[in-house]
Order: C-alpha cells, then structure tokens, then sequence
C-alpha cells in the first residue's frame, strides 16, 4: 500500500466530523492512494451542516464534501462518500478498489452498497433526529433501532462473504477494495456507540485484516481532531 506517499498536497479540502462513517471511508481511501487532504470540520453536533455557509456546499447538509481547487474556481463540490471514492479511483489508479473483471466490480459495489446505502443511512444523525422528536424515541428505542439496523446489515454481508468464492483475505479477493471500505466504516462507528453484532465470524476476520494496514488505522474515528478522550 502507498500509505506513506505524500500526493498532491493542497489540492483537497475534505469537509469532515470525525466519527462520522462517510466521511471515514474518504479517509480511508485518501490513505490508500498516499494522498493529502486539507480537512474542514463541520460538527455535526453543533448543527454547523444546516448552516447557509455549508448548504451551498451540500445543501443534503450531509458530510463529506470534497473540494478539488485544481477544478478550478465554481467548480461543482463532490458529494456522496461512494462516489468521492469512485472519483479517487480513477484520478489515482494505484492501488485499485475495483477490480478489473466486469462481475468483480459489480460484486464489489454490491457489497459496498449493502452497508453504505442500506445500513448506514438508518443509523444517522438526521434520522435519529426525527425518530427522537416526530417518532417520540427515547434513548432506549433509539439503541434498540441501532443494534437492529446494524445487525440485519452485517448479519446480511456475513452470509454473502462466507458462502461466495470471491471472498478472500478481505472482501473480494486478497486486497482492499470499496467494500472493505465500508464494512470497515461500519464497524468503527459501531465501536464508537459500543455495539457489538454476533454471529458474523467473516466479517470480523476481515475486519482485522484491514486494521492491519495504516490506512484503516490512520482514519479511525478516535484517532481525528475533535474525538472525545478514550
């Protein structure tokens, strides 16, 4: 992995909050490829993402948002974690998240959607936040909900990774792609909650293959500026 190469300096700014899943999948990747980002927080907490500075930026008031000052002055913000990453690929092709063969890469993004488009949008601020105020959770039923979304996710991605071929040291082969990006994201996070899932030997045993290279470890959430004390 490149991990220690220093690309581009100065050419990103990533809109970021330290525990957030999305935003550590774009570190991730950032660390993969050997290049820097100038990082801008945005604290979800204080409610920063609905102000009018950032909704021009996003107006999802959703993070991560990246700028490329080598598009030039107006150029449109990058949003969405997958396709931050997708745009990654293809300006630095080394190392490559996506295979090479057409059904890889199809698996691939299959498994990386499973945890980025149907699992984590359940457990995010904004929905916690209407479930608290329109759906009347308290912090008991808010938990609850986690521990069933993240759950059904991972429980689902456990059966897939430990029935298919495909399945290597991580998730589709021997290297890292986007889906052991987001698997990785999820599991973070939900140590950051204290939630643990059962039953999903594959996923942990990848899991621990990731936090083996430095561009895992660099992006966990409790290593960012802005992280609470362990």
């Amino acid at each position: 992995m490149t991990g220690s190469r220093m690309i581009d300096p100065g050419r990103f700014e990533l809109f970021s909050f330290w525990r957030t899943s999305a935003t550590y999948r774009v570190r991730v990747a950032f660390n993969l490829k050997g290049v820097v980002a100038e990082e801008t927080n945005i604290d979800l907490d204080a409610g920063e993402q609905r102000g009018d500075a950032f909704l021009k930026i996003n107006p999802m008031a959703a993070i991560p948002a990246l700028i490329d000052r080598q598009a030039g002055p107006g150029h449109t913000p990058l949003t969405q974690s997958l396709a931050i990453l997708e745009f990654l690929d293809e300006t630095y092709p080394a190392p490559a998240l996506l295979p090479g063969d057409a059904h890889g890469r199809a698996r691939v993004r299959s498994l990386a959607a499973m945890l980025a488009a149907d699992t984590h949008p359940l457990i995010t601020p904004r929905v916690k936040k209407y479930l608290v105020t329109a759906g009347k959770f308290d912090d008991a039923a808010w938990r609850a909900w986690q521990i069933h979304w993240f759950g059904t996710g991972l429980q689902a991605l456990e059966q897939r990774l430990s029935a298919e071929p495909e399945t290597g040291v991580f998730c589709h082969g021997d290297g890292p792609t986007l889906a052991d990006i987001c698997l990785a994201s999820i599991v973070v996070v939900m140590r950051v909650f204290k939630i643990q899932v059962d039953g999903i030997p594959t996923v942990q045993r990848i899991m621990a293959a990731c936090e083996q290279l430095e561009a895992f470890s660099k992006a966990d959430p409790r290593r960012q500026l802005g992280a609470p004390p362990a």
